[in-house]
């Protein structure tokens, strides 16, 4: 596949985008979202190949891989959200009126051309280009070679969608190339492309800062924690981190590490270990969570930097807020975190001093998700800081222009 012809094409689309009308984009995101139900049976087809080709794949890829009806209509449905979420693209807000009468504003524009290199999530080619066109991006897709035929099969529903709308195809590139080198082509094309978006796992997100001479925004790995506070309500910190860790252990927002303070942890571990037991988790423990737990296998100190993404966690006994924020401190990824406690002093610390992209109070990390934030679908979650943090949707694929308004003014010389 020649992907320099495909980024030139998505970069000739991409001037054709960004001066598209929302009413078109809208359009265009209701074509791509009919075009796919049209197509559900190919998709559905491909997928399912793919899924027996996986089989001895650990039972959370297979999860992430595997499309059902449900989930396809739920990724049409995505593209409808995005369709009636308000367009970032050619808003302004005031900057500042000078001294000498000029009115300076800023716009928000469209990135051009954004790169998404992901793994085994087929869900993911649907959601990447719905927030890419409706912020006027062109979108180059490539992802996990083990779902190669699923994602060829939602990109073409797509550009289907965007012809029927009277916007150009290439405005999604997909690279069905399995070979890497084709990765390392792309990642050079910094003159066509102006953001690449790795999503996966970290030796993905590795891969790509080493390679890319195109900005990186990094969907990094997400080591999250839920600390119980020995004030907790002690019934609602057992949904919460039942919810957590079981709820869907495969995803990025998933607990990887509970911390109990000591002085509940005696009441609350025991009838946490029996529902987790039921949900068949494996417990990974402390010297002090063992003397709690008997059986409970040791954890290594491997496990507290391991994102799991599977029914296994780890335990961990603090002795105060300060020990459960700097042990997140050391270990967790910035994705999200979470306080249970009735406390307000010692929320309204965890929630400032705590450095990750979403921090939470008495509430599931689950919900660390562009739908569940009302952003509709989301880009990934970045664990960085610049220049977008947490779900990316429409406003984190925007930048900012100055917007200068005079009346003939000049510059005088010094």
């Amino acid at each position: 596949m020649n992907v320099e012809r495909l980024a030139r094409e998505a970069k000739e689309a991409s001037r054709v985008l960004a001066k598209a009308s929302t009413a078109r984009k809208n359009r265009a995101l209701r074509a791509m979202g009919k075009a796919l139900r049209r197509r559900s049976g190919a998709v559905l087809r491909a997928n399912a190949a793919e899924v027996a080709a996986a089989s001895g794949r650990s039972a959370a890829f297979v999860d992430r891989l595997t499309l059902t009806p449900a989930r396809l209509e739920g990724v049409a449905r995505a593209l409808e959200d995005v369709a009636s979420l308000p367009d970032p693209v050619g808003t302004t807000r005031p900057f500042a009126r000078r001294p000498n009468g000029l009115v300076i504003d800023r716009m928000r524009v469209p990135l051009g051309v954004v790169a998404v290199i992901y793994e085994s999530r087929p869900g993911v080619t649907a959601d990447a280009v719905g927030l890419c066109l409706k912020s006027g991006n062109a979108a180059i897709l490539r992802g996990g070679k083990e779902a190669v035929r699923s994602n060829a099969a939602i990109a073409a529903a797509l550009r289907e969608g965007l012809k029927a709308a009277g916007l150009p195809p290439a405005s999604v590139g997909f690279v069905d190339d399995p070979d890497r080198a084709a990765v390392k082509r792309l990642l050079r094309l910094d003159s066509l492309i102006d953001l690449v978006i790795p999503r996966g796992g970290p030796a993905l997100t590795r891969a790509v800062r080493e390679e890319s001479l195109i900005p990186v925004l990094a969907h990094d790995k997400g080591l999250c924690h839920t600390y119980i506070d020995a004030k907790a309500d002690l019934a609602m910190a057992g949904k919460v981190a039942f919810n957590a860790k079981a709820e869907r252990p495969g995803v990025c927002n998933a607990m990887e590490t509970l911390l109990v303070h000591r002085a509940v942890a005696g009441r609350f571990l025991p009838a946490m270990a029996r529902q987790y037991a039921k949900a068949g988790v494996e417990l990974r423990g402390c010297q002090e969570t063992r003397r709690i737990l008997k059986g409970v296998k040791a954890a290594t100190a491997t496990d507290w930097d391991t994102e799991y993404l599977d029914l296994i966690l780890s335990v961990k006994v603090v002795g105060s807020l300060d020990e459960a924020v700097a042990h997140i401190a050391r270990h967790g990824s910035g994705l999200a975190e979470c306080i249970v406690t009735k406390d307000p002093k010692a929320a309204a610390r965890f929630l400032r001093e705590v450095d990750a992209g979403a921090v939470y109070h008495n509430a599931s990390t689950r919900f660390t998700d562009g739908g569940e934030f009302g952003l509709g679908a989301e880009m990934g979650i970045s664990t960085q800081k610049l220049h977008a943090r947490g779900p990316v949707a429409l406003e984190g694929l925007t930048c900012e222009k100055f917007v200068v308004s005079g009346t003939g003014q000049v510059r005088a010389s010094r």
